[in-house]
């Protein structure tokens, strides 16, 4: 059962924000500029490319590599085309991973490597066979880890992960191999401690700190089109939706709150329409497993209209048995009941599929959510409506599993 009371109540949530993700949901503006500035800083603006790569390829590891691969496929279009190469692992832990380079990988082709970790083994084996190959490397991780030296043996180019403000950079990080390592006293043994950041590749500013170098740099290659000042546009909206969407907001004027709590007892069925809001429904998605616990479906529309209308009419419909008589109301939890979130960017000629979405729902006594971004470039619409979904993902795990 979601708590409502907590949502309107600043202090429980930050007492119940145990791993800190508002305050990442929070700062995911600052995220972007700190890591436009450590692009800057790594010489990405000064960088005189001899063309667009053959192919770019983005390895690294959960939710976060997968969102930063979906986003730049999205945006690169028909420009160049971008492939994850997916792990493979008898676990999800570092040292269990292993990465291997398409037998066509070669010296026409671009090998990014983003990843909140730096310390997979696996990774830093990649880039080994991708200098072998000829293929360029440019990886995106917390500073002074073994990923950091291996892109350096390499000779790519290597860009610290932003941090989030007032943190230093990859404080509790092993030093890399040919580096001396800080001193620690004597009489205590080196032990693996905690990281400030949450342990969810879906946690917010995650995607911003590894994507926004990234942007950056293809930019420069001509892949995408994503100037310093589009980019600095994303952190203002960014901005933004922090402010009109933080905790001190109360749920009627919030609209995460108040997708959070129309989502208590729900199972989303996320629909989305417009090319940037197709990856910001599947990073919600994602979002909702990983933070909250909440299973959710997602297609595109007009298709959604097709693959999703047996649920819609079966026993997860929320118009399904509404007088059950002989259901024990008090000891029985409500059923899970399908909620339609629909999430639209706006839609080029006017063509859109939205009100045969909502016939649809409302045929079938189904509820549903809508969020459209404000008007700006594709980036900023893709940043506002992952913002957006961000903040009601966190809030739902708030005041569900608390």
């Amino acid at each position: 059962m979601l708590d409502e009371s907590l949502l309107d109540t600043p202090d429980a949530l930050a007492e119940a924000d145990r791993r800190g993700l508002l305050r990442g949901a929070a700062e995911a503006g600052a995220r972007v500029r700190t890591a436009l500035r450590h692009a800057t800083e790594a010489g990405i603006p000064r960088l005189q490319p001899d063309g667009r790569p053959r192919a770019v390829l983005i390895a690294g590891p959960g939710t976060a590599s997968a969102g930063v691969a979906e986003l730049l496929t999205t945006l690169a279009g028909s420009a160049c085309p971008v492939t994850r190469v997916h792990p493979t692992g008898v676990a999800p832990a570092p040292g269990a991973l292993r990465w291997e380079l398409p037998g066509w990988a070669g010296p026409v082709d671009l090998l990014l490597v983003p990843t909140p970790d730096g310390s997979e083994p696996g990774l830093a084996l990649l880039v080994e066979q991708a200098y072998r190959r000829g293929c360029t490397v440019v990886a995106v991780a917390p500073s002074r880890t073994p990923l950091a030296d291996a892109v350096d043996r390499a000779h790519g180019l290597f860009v610290p992960m932003a941090s989030a403000p007032n943190q230093p950079a990859a404080p509790n990080q092993p030093a890399a191999p040919n580096e001396p390592a800080a001193p620690e006293p004597p009489q205590e043994p080196v032990v693996p401690v905690a990281t400030p950041e949450p342990p969810t590749a879906s946690a917010p500013g995650i995607l911003w700190a590894l994507l926004t170098p990234l942007l950056a740099l293809l930019d420069r290659t001509g892949v995408l089109t994503a100037p310093p000042e589009a980019l600095e546009k994303v952190a203002d909206r960014l901005d933004r939706v922090a402010e009109r969407c933080g905790p001190a907001i109360a749920t009627y004027g919030n609209p995460a709150k108040t997708l959070a709590a129309e989502l208590a007892d729900s199972l989303p069925v996320i629909w989305t329409e417009g090319t940037s809001a197709g990856p910001a429904g599947r990073r919600f998605t994602a979002a909702l497993a990983e933070l909250a616990g909440r299973p959710a479906v997602t297609a595109q529309l007009p298709e959604a209209l097709a693959a999703h209308s047996v649920l819609l009419s079966g026993p997860l419909a929320a118009g399904a048995d509404p007088e059950d008589f002989f259901r024990d109301r008090v000891e029985e939890p409500a059923a899970l009941r399908a909620r339609v979130v629909l999430l639209r960017d706006r839609p080029i000629g006017g063509l859109s599929a939205a009100p045969a979405a909502r016939d649809l729902a409302y045929g079938h006594d189904t509820p549903i959510s809508e969020l459209e971004p404000e008007e700006g470039g594709e980036l900023e619409t893709l940043a506002e409506l992952i913002a957006v979904t961000d903040f009601a993902a966190v809030y739902l795990a708030l005041a569900t599993n608390n």
